[in-house]
């Protein structure tokens, strides 16, 4: 039974493989239009409409994704160009709440998705094993995570948010 909060499961880490990688590299870069066709012909009332009670509308959702890559995509680069970088989380609740979210139209996250996916595919699809294990450190988890750990937890995270999305659209039939 798929659930509103999950759709798609929690994030299962995989160990390393090209088939793995390969997989995970496709994720990044398909995702803006996976997202781009998700919302196709939805209005703006259904656009305004919360996955689950309780949770983000479908627009804050779009915007979110934005959002988070574009630290993840930051996050990558300092992984890339410095030794365990201490990252600098942000309350994506609080950001959720700001004013570019409600008068912003969807289009330009899913310009921006398309964009940033396409520079960050092209940053990390050449990266060797040993590049993968490269670390960052968060200090609101309190856990170092590696390169690897990392595209696969935003593989899921754009697959899981577009599973929100597709979730409304089957349980209200749009």
């Amino acid at each position: 039974m798929i659930q509103a909060q999950y759709p798609i499961g929690q994030y299962q880490f995989k160990p390393y493989s090209e088939e793995v990688k390969n997989d995970w590299l496709a994720d990044i870069l398909f995702l803006p239009q996976e997202v781009e066709n998700a919302v196709l012909n939805l209005d703006e009332a259904q656009l305004h409409t919360p996955y689950r009670p309780g949770g983000w509308t479908l627009h804050q959702v779009v915007h979110h994704l934005a959002d988070s890559h574009i630290n993840a995509y930051t996050r990558f680069k300092l992984a890339l160009t410095e030794d365990q970088p201490i990252i600098k989380p942000y309350d994506e609740n609080k950001w959720n709440e700001l004013a570019d979210i409600d008068a912003v139209p969807i289009n330009t996250s899913i310009t921006l998705l398309h964009a940033l996916h396409a520079r960050w595919h092209s940053t990390i699809k050449g990266l060797s094993e040993t590049d993968w294990e490269r670390t960052l450190y968060h200090p609101g988890s309190k856990k170092i995570m590696t390169l690897w750990y990392m595209l696969g937890m935003y593989a899921w995270h754009g697959k899981h948010h577009t599973g929100h999305i597709l979730y409304l659209r089957n349980k209200n039939n749009w």
